[in-house]
């Protein structure tokens, strides 16, 4: 039995994956994280927060990120007025503290039941609800799956037959920028190495795994809960094949 994989394409000049905010620090993560791409493909088919079933169902596939472009961590500032002070007296300004991600590149691939992949495939192409990468002003710059047309930009595969580990390994790299190519493909000529990063859930208890606290299983508003998750650190070569512009996806 053949294993499927959907392949997602990230890319915006701003991106927020919170897994710790509290209060006026709103923290991001570096790259993707399991319950901000849990809420996105719950978004896309509609699913509501307080349906614990629905967002389980989503959480349960298996989650690989390949970074494609490590984004500079950024900091803005929010200020809310006439805020009611603690003591109930009076009124306050409040400024936090938002971080973010400008101008990263992510290539995200789920693995699980065949199904409910197809699903998320037509739901993200046609999304019942606005996505968005962490903040509803952060919203996607190129589709996040190919759609078949020709002479569309290079973005993710969609749903392909193959395993999550070997999608992360051959995928074609999102790059778009012509001079980043170039620079890439004398690198990997001269250097003879050139890798990426990848997260990828591992189930177990191995030494190599870490634990992240953004498995989702509540979304609703108000009862926001989470559990742990072990995830892999690696990497994976970066080849003249995934970066050469005439490769333009996986099939």
């Amino acid at each position: 039995m053949s294993t499927s994989s959907l392949a997602l394409c990230f890319d915006a000049p701003m991106q927020s994956w919170g897994t710790r905010s509290r209060f006026i620090v709103r923290d991001t993560a570096t790259e993707p994280t399991k319950s901000g791409v849990v809420g996105l493909l719950a978004a896309a088919l509609g699913v509501p927060r307080h349906d614990d079933a629905g967002i389980a169902a989503l959480a349960a596939l298996r989650m690989g990120v390949r970074v494609d472009r490590e984004g500079l961590m950024e900091r803005d500032f929010h200020t809310a007025q006439n805020v009611p002070s603690t003591l109930g007296t009076g009124h306050r300004t409040i400024v936090s503290h938002r971080y973010y991600l400008a101008d990263a590149l992510f290539l995200v691939v789920l693995e699980g039941d065949s199904g409910l992949l197809a699903r998320l495939r037509d739901a993200v192409r046609r999304p019942r609800w606005p996505i968005f990468f962490g903040r509803k002003a952060f919203v996607p710059t190129r589709p996040l799956l190919a759609s078949g047309h020709d002479g569309e930009p290079r973005t993710g595969a969609g749903l392909v037959d193959r395993p999550m580990d070997t999608v992360l390994t051959e995928h074609p790299w999102l790059e778009l920028r012509h001079d980043a190519r170039k620079q890439e493909v004398r690198a990997i000529r001269g250097a003879g190495s050139v890798t990426l990063r990848t997260i990828v859930d591992s189930p177990g208890t191995g030494l190599e795994n870490e634990l992240r606290y953004d498995h989702p299983v509540s979304l609703a508003s108000g009862d926001r809960r989470f559990a742990t998750r072990a995830v892999r650190v690696g990497e994976v070569p970066l080849t003249e094949e995934m970066v050469s512009p005439e490769v333009a996806r996986c099939s």
